[in-house]
C-alpha cells in the first residue's frame, strides 16, 4: 500500500505540476496555477500520515516506509527546486521568457554545486528525522534493522553531494578556449 501511495504521489506531483504550469501560462490563469502548486504540500501530509498509520497498526518497518521517509525529504528539500527548474523552462519554451540558465564554468558553477549539496543535505537531513521518528515510534517491539539501513544510505546521499560539490571547488571546470566570455 505504501509503494502505491508513493507512486501515487510522485504522478500527482507532475500532474499537479503541468496542471499548473498550463494555468499559467496557456490559460493565463497565474493566479489559478499557483493555487494548484500549492496543493502540492498536501501530498507529502497524505504521504506521511498513511505511513504513520501503517505502523501505528503494527506493520512491520522495512524499505517501504523508508522510501516514504525519503520521499518527503526529497519533495521537501528539493520539491520547491523542481517547480522552479520546470517553470523556467515552460516560460521560456512556451511563453517568450528568457532562457535557462545554469553556470557551467568555474567559480559560479562551484557555488551552483554547494547551493544544490546543501539542498540534498536537507533532504537528507528531513529523511533522517522522520526515520529517526519511525524507529522512535516502533520502539523496541519491531525490527527496525530497514529504517536504520536507510538511514546509512541517506549519510552516503550526504558524502555523495559533498564531494560533488568540493571537486567542483578544487577543480573547477575551465572555460574552453575561443569561447565568448559570458557565455558559460
Amino acid at each position: 500500500m505504501i509503494v502505491t501511495l508513493i507512486v501515487i504521489c510522485e504522478v500527482a506531483f507532475w500532474v499537479l505540476l503541468a496542471g499548473g504550469l498550463a494555468l499559467r501560462y496557456w490559460a493565463k490563469m497565474p493566479r489559478a496555477g499557483v493555487a494548484v502548486l500549492l496543493c502540492e504540500p498536501l501530498l507529502e501530509v497524505l504521504l506521511f500520515v498513511v505511513t504513520a498509520i501503517d505502523l501505528k497498526n503494527g506493520a512491520e518497518p522495512d524499505w517501504k516506509h523508508g522510501l516514504a521517509a525519503v520521499y518527503i525529504g526529497y519533495s521537501i528539500a528539493l520539491g520547491h527546486y523542481t517547480i522552479k527548474w520546470v517553470d523556467v523552462r515552460v516560460a521560456h519554451r512556451w511563453a517568450g521568457g528568457p532562457p535557462p540558465t545554469t553556470p557551467r564554468y568555474g567559480v559560479p558553477r562551484a557555488i551552483h554545486e554547494w547551493k544544490l549539496a546543501a539542498r540534498w543535505i536537507v533532504a537528507s537531513a528531513i529523511a533522517l528525522g522522520l526515520l529517526q521518528g519511525a524507529i522512535w515510534y516502533v520502539g523496541g517491539d519491531g525490527s527496525t534493522s530497514s529504517l536504520v539501513a536507510w538511514q546509512q544510505k541517506m549519510l552516503f546521499v550526504i558524502a555523495i553531494n559533498l564531494v560533488i560539490a568540493l571537486s567542483y571547488t578544487l577543480f573547477p571546470k575551465k572555460e574552453p578556449a575561443g569561447l565568448p566570455s559570458g557565455r558559460g
